[in-house]
């Protein structure tokens, strides 16, 4: 597959990168190369699939879990640019590409004890990925309205909230003008008490995201 990554200075497309592989292609012996992506609702496909919807991606729980526990950056030297993160799998690599994060929370588990933590879960792997809830660590940018928390270390230390359970948290955002939701919450409300948002999830994202421009 012939890869081209593009982007688009005042609305003008300039070609700034291409890069060719093969699924499976056999860099060194008794080695394998495969290609993902990762689409904004934190489905996992083949990157070269020409149709990307919840039909054709992976939905095997524990392949899943192997594939998003082993998840990491990509310090191999090779497509670091255009495939920012590996998932190893002994003389296999599997290098991942994604839309925005490639770790996306896609449920909310929560228990039935108001004393006991809740959880969200990503990959699509019910319960067996999962990261503690913390309702003071999200954090929502008004431009895109994407919501964000802490996740795996591995990958960045942040993940995206899907977008569906993203609007239902939307609506437990407190803002200091509740008139202008054009600006970051300061609060969010969950199961009755108000957390004092913290800005330690931007600051990581702005890190995060810096690493994957340069």
């Amino acid at each position: 597959m012939l890869l081209t990554f593009s982007r688009f200075p005042l609305g003008k497309r300039t070609v700034i990168r291409c890069i060719s592989y093969i699924q499976g292609q056999s860099p060194e012996p008794n080695s394998r190369e495969y290609f993902y992506f990762i689409d904004h609702q934190g489905m996992l496909f083949l990157d070269d699939s020409k149709m990307k919807n919840f039909t054709s991606c992976f939905k095997e729980k524990k392949f899943l879990q192997f594939f998003f526990r082993r998840l990491n950056f990509n310090n191999t030297g090779k497509y670091e640019k255009e495939f920012p993160f590996l998932s190893p799998c002994g003389k296999e690599n599997n290098f991942v590409r994604c839309d925005d994060l490639p770790i996306v929370f896609t449920h909310i588990l929560e228990t039935e004890n108001s004393n006991d933590a809740d959880y969200l879960s990503y990959g699509y792997t019910g319960d067996l990925l999962k990261v503690k809830f913390e309702p003071e660590k999200l954090c929502m940018l008004p431009e895109s309205g994407r919501v964000y928390h802490p996740g795996p270390e591995s990958t960045g230390g942040i993940g995206l909230i899907k977008s569906s359970l993203a609007i239902q948290f939307s609506q437990k955002f407190i803002y200091r003008n509740k008139d202008n939701t054009d600006e970051m919450p300061i609060a969010f409300l969950w199961k009755g008490i108000e957390y004092s948002l913290t800005d330690e999830t931007l600051q990581k994202l702005k890190f995060l995201k810096l690493r994957l421009q340069t």
